[in-house]
C-alpha cells in the first residue's frame, strides 16, 4: 500500500513537471517564431489567424499540396479495383494484373518515360531471382545487384536518356512530375524481399510465425510487378514483405472492420489539424533549414532540436498513415509505422522499433537475422545503420548520424545484458534498478537528440560547435536541466507502461 501511495504521489509530481515543461517550451517556441520569422526560409501565407505557414520541408509541402488530387485518384483506383474484383470474382493473379495496370498508369503520370528504367531494373532482378534463386550464393548476387542499383541511381541522378544515344534524348523532356530514383529506394527493398522470400520458400521460415507462407505459383511476374508498384504503398510505404502482400491478394483483409478503417481515417484528419496548428505557430523546421540554430542560446537550440524531432514524427506519421489508409481500404494490411508516440520512447531500441516500424521489421527479417541476429548484435548494428544511411541518401551527415547512433547503442546493449543477467529482488533493489534505468533513459534520449541534430539539422561539421556551446557555463546548466527533464520524462513513461500492463492483466 505504501509503495502504491508513493507511486501515486510521484505520478502527480511527474505530470505537473511535464505540464510546466511543455508550457515553457511552447511559450518560448512561440516567442522564437514571432521574433525571427522575417529571417526564416520556407514560410508562406497561411490560413489560420493570418499566420505564416512553415512549408520549408519539401516532403511535407508536396504531400500537403497534393492531398486533394491524391485522394481523388486513390478513390477512383479503389472503385475500379473493387468493381472488377466483384464483377469477375478475381483472385491473386487477376487482382495482380488489375493493380499492375492501375499502378503503371499512376507511375506513368509520376515518372513519365522514366518508367522504362523501373520496369527494366525490376525485370532484371526478377530473372536473377528465377535463375539463381535456389543456388547457394544467391544472397550475395541479390544484394550486390540491388545495392549497385541504389547507389548508381543516386550517383547518376536517375540517368539521362541522352546518355544512351541522341535518338533517345527527346525522352528527357518527359520525365514526369516526381523523380523516379527517389521512390525507387522502396522498390529496392521490395525487390530484395521478393528475392529472399523466393530463396527461403522451401525452407522453414522462422522470422515471423504469424505470416502466411505462399505457394510457388505466387512468385509470378504479374504478382511481383504488382508488389513492386502497388499504388497505395508505392511512394512511401509502409514496407510489407512479399509473402505478406501476396497472401492478401486472393481476398481483401478482414482484420479491420469498415468502421475501424473509417475511424483510422478520422484520426488521420485530426493529426493533420495538429500539424496545421504546429506549422502555423511553431516554425521549427524553418529554423533548421535557415541555419538559425547557430545564433541561438543552448536552451533555444534544445527547444528547436526537440521541436524538429516532433515535427518529423508528425510529418512521417501523416505520410505513412495516409498511404496505409488507402491500402487498408483496398484490402491490403501493411504494418503500422508509428505505433508509439516519439515522446514515449526512453531507449534507442524502442525508439527505432516505433519510428519507422515497418522498415525496422524489414531490416530484422532480411539483414539482422541473416547476419547472425543477437549473437552478433554489437557488429550487426553497424551494418544495419550504415545500410539505412546509404538507403536514405549518399550524404556524410547521414553516415555521421548512423555511426553516432551505433556508438550510443553500445552502452545501452551492455547495460541491458548486465541487467538481464542480474535478478532484481526486493523492493529496495527494484527501486534502485528503476532509478538507474531512468537515469540511463535520460542519457539515451539526450544522445538520440544529438544524433538527430547532427543527421538532420547541423550536419557533421557542426559537432564541434555544438559541444563547444554546451560545454560553456550556460550550456552546462542547460544540459543539466535537460537531463533532469528527460529523467522525469522517463519515469513518466515507466508509469504509462505499468498502467498498460495492469490493464492487460485485468482485461
Amino acid at each position: 500500500m505504501k509503495s502504491s501511495s508513493w507511486q501515486q504521489k510521484e505520478l502527480i509530481f511527474l505530470v505537473l513537471y511535464a505540464a510546466v515543461f511543455y508550457t515553457i517550451v511552447v511559450r518560448r517556441s512561440l516567442q522564437l517564431s514571432h521574433d525571427h520569422y522575417a529571417k526564416l526560409y520556407g514560410l508562406r501565407p497561411g490560413w489560420i489567424a493570418g499566420r505564416f505557414n512553415d512549408a520549408s520541408d519539401a516532403q511535407w509541402r508536396n504531400l500537403r499540396g497534393n492531398i486533394p488530387i491524391l485522394t481523388m485518384v486513390f478513390g477512383i483506383f479503389t472503385l475500379v479495383a473493387n468493381v472488377l474484383r466483384t464483377s469477375f470474382s478475381l483472385k491473386a493473379k487477376g487482382m495482380a494484373i488489375v493493380w499492375s495496370l492501375i499502378s503503371l498508369a499512376y507511375l506513368l503520370y509520376l515518372h513519365g518515360a522514366c518508367i522504362m528504367f523501373i520496369v527494366a531494373i525490376a525485370s532484371v532482378n526478377f530473372f536473377l531471382v528465377k535463375i539463381l534463386g535456389r543456388t547457394k550464393y544467391f544472397s550475395y548476387v541479390l544484394w550486390i545487384f540491388n545495392l549497385s542499383c541504389l547507389i548508381c541511381n543516386r550517383i547518376y541522378e536517375g540517368y539521362q536518356f541522352s546518355s544512351f544515344g541522341e535518338r533517345w534524348a527527346y525522352l528527357d523532356n518527359y520525365r514526369g512530375t516526381f523523380r523516379w530514383h527517389i521512390c525507387f529506394n522502396f522498390v529496392v527493398l521490395r525487390m530484395i524481399s521478393f528475392g529472399c522470400d523466393y530463396h527461403w520458400a522451401d525452407k522453414h521460415n522462422h522470422f515471423d510465425q504469424k505470416e502466411r507462407r505462399v505457394t510457388n505459383d505466387k512468385f509470378s511476374f504479374p504478382i511481383y510487378l504488382c508488389y513492386l508498384t502497388y499504388a497505395p504503398l508505392y511512394i512511401a510505404g509502409p514496407i510489407i514483405s512479399f509473402n505478406a502482400f501476396a497472401s492478401q491478394l486472393d481476398s481483401p483483409q478482414n482484420i479491420y472492420s469498415s468502421r475501424e478503417v473509417a475511424l483510422y481515417g478520422f484520426r488521420w484528419v485530426f493529426s493533420l489539424f495538429l500539424m496545421e496548428l504546429m506549422s502555423h505557430f511553431l516554425y521549427y523546421n524553418a529554423f533548421a533549414i535557415s541555419g538559425m540554430w547557430n545564433q541561438l542560446s543552448p536552451m533555444d537550440i534544445f527547444i528547436i532540436g526537440y521541436g524538429v524531432l516532433n515535427f518529423m514524427w508528425l510529418k512521417f506519421l501523416l505520410i505513412w498513415r495516409y498511404f496505409r489508409f488507402w491500402s487498408l481500404v483496398n484490402g491490403i494490411v501493411a504494418p503500422e509505422n508509428m505505433p508509439r508516440c516519439v515522446n514515449n520512447c526512453h531507449n534507442l531500441e524502442s525508439f527505432w522499433k516505433n519510428w519507422h516500424a515497418s522498415f525496422n521489421k524489414w531490416l530484422v527479417r532480411y539483414v539482422y537475422i541473416p547476419l547472425g541476429g543477437s549473437q552478433k548484435k554489437l557488429l550487426n548494428v553497424w551494418v544495419v545503420f550504415t545500410f539505412v544511411a546509404v538507403w536514405h541518401d549518399l550524404e556524410w551527415k547521414l553516415l555521421s548520424w548512423a555511426w553516432l547512433t551505433c556508438i550510443f547503442f553500445i552502452p545501452e546493449m551492455l547495460v541491458k545484458s548486465a541487467a538481464n543477467a542480474v535478478k532484481v529482488e526486493g523492493a529496495f533493489r527494484e527501486f534502485v534498478f528503476r532509478e538507474l534505468s531512468a537515469v540511463a533513459g535520460a542519457i539515451t534520449i539526450t544522445c538520440l537528440m544529438v544524433a538527430n541534430l547532427v543527421g538532420f539539422v547541423i550536419g557533421p561539421s557542426g559537432i564541434n560547435w555544438l559541444f563547444s556551446r554546451f560545454l560553456q557555463k550556460e550550456g552546462l546548466s542547460t544540459l543539466g536541466g535537460l537531463l533532469i527533464t528527460f529523467y522525469v520524462g522517463t519515469k513518466l513513461m515507466f508509469h504509462i507502461s505499468d498502467a498498460k500492463r495492469t490493464k492487460e492483466r485485468t482485461s
